[in-house]
């Protein structure tokens, strides 16, 4: 296997396969000087990031350097990836290559490289362009497939194309944990999988299990904060995919719950365009007041009809020619109708600045729809979005598409996040969030939880204790890159406020498990975050998988490992005749059984929706790629 990138996600990729796989890697990187370091802390100054190592080494009872490279690993450092470097580290007879530089261009440019190289590769990009990606995936698996002799598509080659965002992975697990009672949804190509964090019954209440209980919390409290709830918090830290056993004699713990498995129509667009609503058009006492001018006009209208005993239509007529002052004089009328016709000469004079103020601002609203706006004064309950980079962009759109108040702030002003910002009309505060008053711009004091999603690991944990300072019970998501940094944090934010929420989040350790199933042939459907560990959801072909084919449901599960949720009856999946003890009504429209009787024997022709951890993932990719490779 071959990764190539500059960032985070290579290294955690890397890592991912040389340890959860147990592949041969080859790492390459930009050369030391151009490379984006990785320290514990990101992009930190030199003394304060020699200050968190040491915090983080005496948290985790861990001394001296960081441990070298297995040796299953070799590391290359390269300025460009050339098609000399690629043929230098083997990608003519490599079984997978992951481009997962920041730059689209540069993952496209050698991923066409390689695939002239070796037709026959698997390929995985990292394109934030979702567009584009489409276009570029369909263009290597046709190349793929033109050189290995079919005109066919590829997808009966081990050559295949895969193209992820982890923007697009990470950024429906951030957006779900700032919000309290929201549910972890994973959406993909149609498919729905929602979850639901649930905390602990009371004493005399019976807990819902839904369809199934996928995790059970960290035991040391109720919320993850309490605990460090990664893969080393042993007995005591959150379990993945527990038997029923373990279910019941886990008391007093949170649990993570299915709730829905189906498939639904393709989702909404997120924004209507830069055309602001008709309603925005105006201000609200503006509004006032012309409501208040049609009403003194069909209150005169009626006067002028009981006045006249005329037809109310001709009566209106009558009183829109006073308002406007093109009729007549009322001379030798009754009293009552002169009144009437001066009152209304008095409301045609107020109509006139009341209409010059409505065009005008019509007109400074549409000018000003390509401005950022700014919060407004009584914004209250909203969520405060740190950092408008690709993940904050990706977690924004997710917000507004779920209707919550965001409020985004950023330090760059050329960042990409600002053009959608602004065609959502969300409001933005510029400024550098470790300067005093910034965050108090964008309303801390009174924001339901704070989202602090820039690369700087520092920069979140300075913003999260500044906020914290404000707001000791603000709902607090940070990202952070190190494991074992984020264990110091959560002791140290647990100690100061334990009654506070605090959640902790890395989009590569998100996204690498994607990426690495994708490298070993197989497509994640999506994950969710269960404190600092992942759960992934997968679709698989029962055929070929010892571990599945011809046991019932309740044989298939593996505890800690692996769990069948559905099954596909769409055409391609096969043994449709067979199904009839297990198919429900509604099975037929959604394509999908989430039902299946534990009884249900599992059959070649299947192709289940299943629920696997890292290991238990890799046991049934790398047992069916041994075995095909074997044979």
């Amino acid at each position: 296997m071959i990764v190539c990138g500059d960032d985070g996600l290579a290294h955690r990729l890397a890592a991912e396969l040389r340890g959860v796989y147990a592949e041969q890697v080859t790492l390459v990187v930009p050369p030391s000087g151009r490379r984006v370091r990785q320290p514990v802390v990101g992009r930190a100054r030199a003394a304060s990031a020699a200050l968190l190592d040491l915090v983080v080494n005496a948290a985790s009872g861990r001394t001296g350097p960081s441990p070298e490279p297995a040796a299953n690993e070799q590391v290359v450092e390269t300025p460009e990836i050339t098609e000399a470097v690629l043929v230098e580290v083997g990608a003519d007879r490599a079984a997978a290559l992951a481009l997962v530089f920041d730059d689209d261009e540069t993952n496209i440019r050698a991923a066409l490289t390689a695939r002239r190289i070796n037709p026959r590769i698997r390929l995985v990009l990292r394109l934030y362009n979702r567009r584009l990606g489409q276009h570029i995936e369909e263009l290597l698996d046709q190349t793929a497939a033109v050189a290995s002799g079919d005109d066919r598509a590829a997808g009966g080659l081990d050559a295949s194309t895969t193209v992820l965002s982890d923007a697009d992975t990470a950024a429906p697990a951030l957006a779900a944990t700032a919000l309290v009672g929201t549910s972890k949804v994973v959406q993909t190509e149609g498919l729905v999988l929602r979850a639901v964090e649930r905390q602990p019954p009371r004493p005399g209440e019976v807990a819902d299990p839904g369809l199934c209980t996928l995790a059970l919390l960290s035991a040391t409290s109720n919320d993850p904060a309490g605990a460090d709830g990664s893969e080393g918090s042993g007995e005591q830290g959150p379990r993945l995919l527990p038997d029923e056993a373990a279910v019941a004699a886990a008391t007093g713990r949170g649990t993570v719950v299915l709730e829905q498995v189906s498939y639904t129509g393709p989702s909404l667009p997120a924004g209507r365009g830069g055309v602001p609503p008709f309603a925005s058009l105006f201000s609200r006492r503006l509004r006032w007041s012309l409501a208040g001018l049609v009403g003194c006009v069909l209150a005169l209208a009626v006067g002028l009809t009981i006045v006249t005993n005329e037809h109310p239509l001709y009566a209106t007529y009558i009183t829109l020619l006073d308002l406007f002052g093109i009729n007549d004089p009322a001379l030798h009328q009754s009293t009552a109708r002169q009144v009437l016709q001066l009152l209304s000469g008095l409301v045609g004079l107020l109509l006139l600045p009341v209409l010059l103020a409505a065009v005008l601002e019509a007109l400074g609203t549409f000018r000003s729809a390509s401005a950022l706006r700014k919060p407004p004064r009584g914004l209250g309950g909203h969520v405060v979005l740190l950092g408008l980079g690709k993940i904050g962009t990706r977690v924004l759109t997710r917000l507004r598409e779920l209707n919550i108040p965001v409020v985004c702030v950023e330090s760059d002003p050329d960042a990409r996040g600002l053009a959608t910002a602004r065609r959502l009309r969300v409001p933005v505060v510029l400024g550098d969030v470790t300067q005093e008053g910034v965050l108090e711009a964008a309303k801390i004091h009174r924001a339901h939880a704070l989202l602090a999603l820039t690369s700087a690991d520092t920069t979140n944990l300075e913003a999260s204790l500044y906020a914290r300072s404000v707001r000791p019970d603000l709902r607090v998501v940070l990202r952070l890159y190190d494991d074992d940094f984020a264990t110091a944090v959560y002791r140290t934010l647990r100690a100061a406020h334990p009654r506070a929420l605090t959640r902790s989040r890395s989009v590569s350790h998100l996204a690498a498990p994607a990426f690495a199933g994708a490298m070993m042939g197989r497509q994640i459907l999506g994950a969710i975050p269960v404190e600092r560990r992942v759960l992934l959801f997968a679709e698989v072909d029962v055929a070929g998988h010892p571990q599945l084919e011809g046991r019932t449901v309740a044989q298939a599960f593996r505890a800690g490992a692996w769990r069948v949720l559905a099954l596909n009856t769409a055409p391609s999946g096969g043994r449709r005749g067979d199904r009839e003890g297990a198919e429900e009504d509604g099975a037929a429209a959604s394509g999908l059984v989430w039902d299946l009787p534990p009884s249900y024997v599992l059959g070649t022709g299947d192709r289940v929706v299943l629920a696997a951890t890292r290991r238990g993932l890799a046991e049934l990719l790398g047992r069916r790629r041994r075995e095909r490779a074997g044979a």
